[in-house]
Order: C-alpha cells, then sequence, then structure tokens
C-alpha cells in the first residue's frame, strides 16, 4: 500500500524494479522517437518487451488503465518500430505490455495492447 502523491517518475521507478524482480532485463528508459515515447523496454521471456506505465495516487482523474487511449497505443507502437529498426530486432519476438501503479500496489499486463 502507497501512502503520498506519486508520481509518474516514481511510478515507471516502481515499474521497472517489479520487472526485474521478476527476471526482465532493462534495455531503455522513456526511450522517444516518432512523435512517440515508450516508459520502459525490456527483454523479458526471450522477447523484447515495450512497457506503457501508468501511476495514479487515486481516483480522481480515473485508474490508471483508463489513461491508455488508442492514441497512446499507436504513439508506443510508432515508437517501437523505430527503436526495432535501429537495433535490428525487427525479427524478434516483441510483446506490449501495460504496468499499472496506484494505491493498491503495481498490476503488470502482458500482452495489453
Amino acid at each position: 500500500m502507497m501512502t503520498g502523491r506519486l508520481s509518474g517518475a516514481g511510478g515507471e521507478h516502481m515499474a521497472e524494479m517489479y520487472l526485474t524482480e521478476r527476471g526482465a532485463e532493462v534495455l531503455e528508459r522513456n526511450y522517444k522517437a516518432a512523435g512517440g515515447e515508450i516508459d520502459l523496454i525490456v527483454r523479458m521471456d526471450g522477447r523484447i518487451v515495450f512497457v506503457e506505465v501508468k501511476a495514479r495516487s487515486g481516483e480522481r482523474y480515473g485508474a490508471p488503465g483508463e489513461a491508455i487511449t488508442k492514441g497512446k497505443i499507436l504513439r508506443v507502437r510508432r515508437a517501437a518500430t523505430v527503436y526495432l529498426k535501429e537495433h535490428g530486432g525487427t525479427q524478434q519476438p516483441v510483446r506490449f505490455d501495460a504496468v499499472l501503479v496506484s494505491p493498491e500496489g503495481v498490476k503488470h499486463l502482458p500482452g495489453a495492447f
């Protein structure tokens, strides 16, 4: 259970800790390209995983997952394509996950979009 205000950077840090404790290797943080940003890029389960992190300190602005819009998904996918081309990984298996951070804890959604 978390208390106090939760910043975006704090949520990303919590998500990173959660994933690395489960075997993820962090490849990039806050990767920016092609009008999009990817919060975390990790290698996990034999795949390159592009992770969108959403953190909320309360329900005032809705649940964390509600902030992952179609537009956001499109921007993440566009940036992921650039990342894969830059790193020669276009033939590697990939996955798009979400990690939701709230006062209740961390929730990992593999293959969220």
